[in-house]
């Protein structure tokens, strides 16, 4: 199937017209809904499984971050911490803005009847939230502020007109019915991704909206510090390091292993087991209320962890939970008109540095960058006015949509195993190297291709949702294959170790390199450098 460049009213079984449209249904995409509705817009929401349920955000139990009006003393100790793990990038005012909107977001999330946990004294406890009841609540808000929600829709493209973005495309997943909508301002919050590595949440992340906004002409910024692992137990998916806080490691000969080694160790191949034997009863009780779903597959194993040592193993998370992904102001503008960026999509440097944001941060990210890109969307698509609707709109979208050739020399599969063995293993991306980053960008490049030329489909499938199956992996495996082209291009232009980012051929931090590396491009990678903010610089 190939989707109509040019469209009209009769290009798609459904054509719908919004001031705003969110492609994604994460918590950065229910924010930016919301925004957008209290400005006035009108919203239509697309997600490529089920608002509610989708994206790493549903399956877990996170912190939260947020300043507490007139408590100074607890307030400059949670930027004091964030700075000190940041690595460089940070910038102080940023961060607390962040928090600040959070705060005000919470009491908002009050007012809408959130069942906050409280303490023994009925007070209130906003420090975490439980994803599943979390990511309900805002789809019930949603729909009660009147949003349309399409739920199982993925967009496949961004509408274009006149260089400006004004709309998507995309299709029903079970239906394998074609939708557009046009919008006065797009708002991407498709997330990270992690390659599709087995982090529990993260399978739908695939890098979709970080190829819509390039070809569109958005640029990013960060990428090389995506080299983000976790640790989970060698047969689990849920990557938690809170409780690694309380824990001791030792190799299999039961040898002690020092913790700020584990990873290196994993990553050089060696087994590592923990075991949880720090944490005093109080704190045990405190993970197992706190992160309940961490503690289901030990129940399972019928495995204490708490005094029975487990196997580990490294879990890539990507720009899920790494800083880098689209390059975006301050109202979280990408800077092509009428496109915006939120959440996990966007890089993240000048709140978590070159370091991983951990959940508090990042929760409050989504929230406050969600409240902005909505807010602003909303302006900018008032500031068409009555001309919106009538723009002439065509597609963008390119590689795995739009063939070049009749007969496609490769399939989503394959392609998508082939970019995940260059980017998932711990010994490629652990710690990179230049002879292994020109290897990696050799077969990337030659996959890039082969997408080019042709993943897109033809109609031999038999039902129309395995057709829109196969349209969608189509574009995913073309997501992944740019993602992973623009990470490596990042990382081979920064040649230090900073954060996230680790060069064997160049283990130091090089002072002259303190500068933002962006990249971009389809056909033609572009890569240059720009500046650190002043703040970060003094700092």
């Amino acid at each position: 199937m190939v989707l109509p460049t040019r469209v009209t009213e009769s290009s798609h079984a459904l054509t719908l017209t919004a001031d705003v449209l969110v492609i994604g249904g994460g918590p950065a995409g229910c924010w930016a809904a919301l925004s957008a509705r209290a400005a006035g817009a009108s919203v239509v929401l697309v997600e490529k499984g089920y608002v509610g349920t989708s994206g790493a955000t549903a399956p877990a139990n996170t912190t939260l971050f947020y300043t507490v009006p007139g408590d100074t003393f607890q307030n400059d100790a949670m930027l004091d911490d964030r700075m000190g793990t940041a690595q460089g990038f940070a910038v102080r005012s940023h961060v607390r803005r962040v928090y600040d909107e959070t705060t005000v977001q919470i009491e908002l999330m009050t007012r809408w009847g959130y069942p906050w946990p409280r303490n023994e004294e009925g007070k209130a406890f906003c420090g975490n939230l439980r994803g599943p009841d979390y990511m309900v609540f805002l789809r019930n808000r949603l729909l009660a502020e009147g949003v349309r929600v399409l739920d199982h829709s993925p967009a496949l493209e961004l509408l274009g007109a006149g260089g400006v973005v004004a709309g998507a495309a995309g299709i029903r997943r079970r239906t394998g019915e074609t939708w557009a909508v046009r919008a006065g301002a797009v708002v991407i919050a498709t997330g990270g991704t992690a390659f599709r590595s087995g982090t529990v949440g993260t399978h739908n992340l695939t890098g979709d909206g970080y190829l819509f906004a390039a070809e569109a002409g958005a640029g990013f910024s960060g990428m090389e510090f995506s080299g983000q692992y976790a640790l989970a137990p060698l047969e689990g998916g849920l990557t938690k390091g809170i409780i690694y806080f309380s824990g001791s490691f030792s190799d299999g000969a039961g040898q002690p292993v020092p913790r700020n080694e584990v990873a290196a160790a994993l990553a050089a191949g060696r087994q590592v087991y923990a075991v949880l034997d720090k944490a005093g009863p109080y704190l045990q009780d405190g993970y197992r209320l706190g992160q309940p779903n961490i503690f289901v597959y030990f129940q399972r194993l019928g495995g204490n962890p708490f005094t029975d040592r487990y196997p580990v193993k490294l879990m890539y998370e990507g720009t899920v939970r790494a800083a880098g992904g689209l390059a975006v102001n301050d109202v979280c503008a990408t800077g092509v008109p009428g496109l915006y960026a939120v959440g996990d999509a966007t890089t993240r440097e000048i709140l978590t540095g070159t370091a991983m944001s951990g959940g508090g941060p990042a929760v409050a990210w989504c929230i406050a960058s969600g409240t902005w890109a909505g807010r602003d969307a909303a302006a900018f698509a008032a500031g068409l006015g009555d001309k919106a609707p009538t723009r002439v709109f065509a597609g963008l979208g390119q590689a795995g949509l739009r063939p070049r050739v009749a007969k496609p020399s490769v399939d989503a599969a394959t392609v998508t195993a082939a970019v995940q063995a260059e980017i998932v293993p711990p010994a490629k991306s652990f710690r990179r190297s230049a002879q292994a980053l020109a290897h990696t960008a050799g077969v990337l490049d030659g996959l890039w291709a082969a997408v080019r030329d042709g993943l897109a489909l033809d109609s031999a499938y038999p039902t129309p949702d395995a057709h829109a199956r196969a349209v969608i992996r189509a574009r995913e495996a073309a997501a992944l294959v740019a993602t992973g082209r623009w990470i490596t291009a990042a990382a081979q232009a920064r040649t230090e170790t900073r954060g996230l980012h680790r060069r064997s051929d160049f283990p130091a931090r090089d002072p002259s390199q303190h500068h933002h590396i962006l990249t971009g491009g389809l056909d033609t990678l572009w890569v240059r450098t720009a500046p650190a903010h002043e703040e970060a610089v003094a700092a």
